[in-house]
């Protein structure tokens, strides 16, 4: 079959989303090519970016080529491709074999694992092992995960899932809340075997129902004491969209959505009088990691990347206003491809609003001229929400008028549930009788493409620093600011340290500020524990990227994920895959192209009280600027006109109407409403 796939490149720019007709086009020319037969399945088809110089390069109105890059699953034989296809010129222009023995699997296929319970209730052995318990095979529920790699045979030969079940007491039942704990399946996801079951222990199963609005937990009645917020813009949103291209005050960027890293930012920028001065070219999530701390034989191998194993872009929520967003709110679709490579749009996948940020800047009745100002801060939010499997996560980009930006993920849903051995068990929490939790961690990689005035960048690392008694201090009180320069990439592979304010500030080597010094903008860190696993672990050598808060690179187009391109089941031994691979060569930082890869995230050791679901934790980071500008880049924030604060006069900001929240009830709003 030939696809006439002139209509399939109308787009007006190389970062615009990736449409349905182009999904069509990839799968129809991957079949003409041979690459897809009955058998075959999409893992996940993603937009290959255009080339960075080429990007750069581009006018409005000059030709585009669209690439795109799919990673199929044959499921008769598991084998997995990778294949590269020019849908401008209808060909494939890369396609190769993934090799199980030194990279892994492809991804993980819904399909497969939604076949699972039925392949359990044909093991005999599985089957026998829940009866010992006195448990109706057909009540279990499976728990399928990615099953990592330990240096087993069957791990490098076999396509192959580990799975942990659950009994469900009736439709309504929440079933995480009766882990069958002490059993594990091993299945084989191409030939449907459970190969193996691992019966370690027979724990009793705990039997409390779950479900968020039923008896222990409550009642199912919602209280009726707090009164409604509403928040409206009666002038609309002050933002202005055009395609995937967002303007907002003095802000300019594209968004993207990528099925396994979800929402991207791109060319992001601020305006800067005539100026759009260029801060990060691409901005990601590009990876996490989420590695369980319990090590019983049962347990000790649960440790999933959710977004290389398991692609979650494209579990993205459908959000629902007054609930997901609050406000005055633009919703945009994503379409991604299923798992046949036909185009499935998302409703609503991502939502950008305006939220009210609190006192931006104030000064009250100066000493010395009477100054008295206040400004209400304000921040552009670009969000999107996942749910994989129990858990839940956000991602929320925050863009603010003084020009930070800040990163924020949140994490809820439903814990990942073990039976609960009694005791001081150290490695869970018990959530309720006999019910645990184990102690884990959610641990994100942050690509951040710097460019900050421009592509030529250094990076420099900052510590505060006692200054001892001497001549130049004579009182000891000094303190003062240390700068190291990371040169090179063997140099650049840090770790954070809140007890001496560690950060990092990223530098143009070509432009400065009015003062003569290096225009910047600093990576502010949480300084939150690293991977916790033993360095010698199969999981500290397939997620090193989570051993250091920060890595730099020098920009390569090809390094794209912190793990590498396979990560399903990808060796525990042997050369690492991902920044270890891309650092080897030490390539020089000073004055270069550099990308930032910043880890960040929770250590969750659980609270009774995140039963039976789990109130938001939040992480994140913050990008501040340090020189970029001439001064306040929100002296411009306008005086407030809520009828919550008094407006200011011409002159001195002082108003004859009065705030309500303002004790004086005369002059300038001073409250800091």
């Amino acid at each position: 079959m030939t696809l006439d796939i002139t209509t399939a490149t109308v787009v007006d720019h190389p970062l615009a989303l990736l449409d349905a007709s182009e999904i069509d086009a990839t799968r129809e020319i991957l079949r003409d090519a041979g690459l897809v037969t009955v058998t075959t399945r999409f893992a996940h088809v993603t937009l290959e970016e255009a080339p960075k110089a080429e990007l750069l390069a581009w006018a409005p109105g000059e030709a585009i080529t669209r690439r795109v890059t799919a990673m199929l699953v044959d499921r008769a034989t598991g084998e997995g491709t990778v294949a590269t296809v020019d849908v401008t010129a209808g060909e494939v222009v890369a396609s190769r074999t993934i090799d199980p023995e030194t990279e892994g699997q492809a991804a993980i296929l819904d399909e497969e694992f939604a076949e699972i319970e039925g392949w359990l209730l044909e093991s005999a052995e599985w089957c026998a092992a829940l009866e010992r318990r006195g448990i109706d095979p057909s009540a279990v529920r499976a728990g399928p995960l990615s099953p990592g790699n330990f240096g087993r045979p069957e791990e490098s030969s076999r396509r192959m899932a580990r799975v942990i079940g659950f009994l469900q007491l009736d439709p309504q039942d929440l079933a995480w809340g009766h882990p069958i704990d002490g059993l594990v399946a091993h299945v084989d996801l191409i030939t449907h075997e459970v190969f193996e079951v691992v019966d370690h222990e027979e724990y009793a199963v705990p039997m409390e129902r779950s479900e968020w609005d039923a008896a222990p937990h409550g009642d199912g009645v919602a209280r009726t004491d707090l009164t409604a917020i509403e928040i409206t813009q009666p002038d609309g949103p002050s933002f202005q969209v055009d395609g995937n291209r967002i303007t907002w005050a003095d802000w300019e960027f594209r968004f993207g959505f990528d099925p396994r890293e979800g929402l991207v930012l791109h060319q992001l920028g601020f305006r800067d009088g005539e100026r759009l001065r260029p801060i990060v070219h691409r901005a990601s999530v590009a990876d996490m990691l989420v590695p369980y701390g319990d090590p019983q034989p049962a347990r000790r191998w649960i440790n999933y990347f959710d977004a290389a194993e398991y692609i979650f872009g494209r579990y993205a929520n459908s959000l629902e206003l007054g609930c997901d967003c609050l406000g005055e709110i633009t919703y945009f679709d994503v379409t991604v491809a299923d798992e046949l490579g036909r185009p499935r749009v998302i409703p609503n996948a991502i939502c950008l609003h305006e939220e009210d940020d609190g006192v931006l800047w104030k000064h009250n009745a100066d000493l010395f001229n009477g100054m008295t100002e206040t400004r209400r801060g304000r921040r552009l939010v670009i969000s999107f929400f996942v749910t994989i499997g129990n858990y839940d996560y956000g991602f929320y980009w925050h863009l603010s008028l003084d020009g930070t930006i800040r990163l924020e993920a949140k994490a809820t849903g439903i814990v990942f549930t073990s039976a609960y051995p009694g005791g001081e068990y150290p490695y869970a929490t018990e959530m309720a009788p006999g019910l645990g939790a184990p102690v884990h961690q959610h641990l994100f990689s942050a690509r951040l493409d710097m460019a900050v005035d421009g592509q030529a960048n250094a990076v420099d690392e900052v510590d505060v620093v006692r200054v001892p008694v001497g001549p130049d201090n004579v009182f000891g009180n000094a303190f003062a600011q240390r700068k190291t320069r990371l040169a090179s990439e063997s140099q650049a592979q840090r770790m954070a340290d809140n007890l001496v304010d560690r950060h990092w500030i990223v530098t143009s080597t070509e432009a400065e500020n009015r003062l003569g010094r290096p225009t910047g903008y600093a990576l502010y860190p949480e300084g939150k524990p690293v991977l916790l696993a033993d360095p010698s672990s199969a999981i500290a050598h397939r997620g090193a990227y989570a051993t250091k808060h920060l890595w730099v690179t020098q920009y390569a187009a090809e390094e794209r994920w912190p793990t590498g391109e396979i990560v399903n089941q990808s060796p525990s031994t042997g050369a690492p895959s991902g920044l270890p691979s891309y650092v080897a060569a030490d390539r020089p930082l000073d004055g270069e192209d550099i990308v930032l890869w910043h880890t960040f995230g929770l250590t969750h050791f659980p609270r009774i009280e995140d039963w039976p679901v789990m109130p938001v934790d939040r992480t994140g980071f913050t990008l501040k600027p340090v020189g970029f500008f001439d001064r306040n880049p929100a002296l411009n924030a306008p005086v407030s006109a809520s009828a919550h604060c008094a407006t200011g006069g011409p002159a001195t900001g002082a108003s004859s109407a009065p705030c309500p929240h303002c004790t004086t009830g005369q002059g300038a709003c001073t409250c800091g409403h």
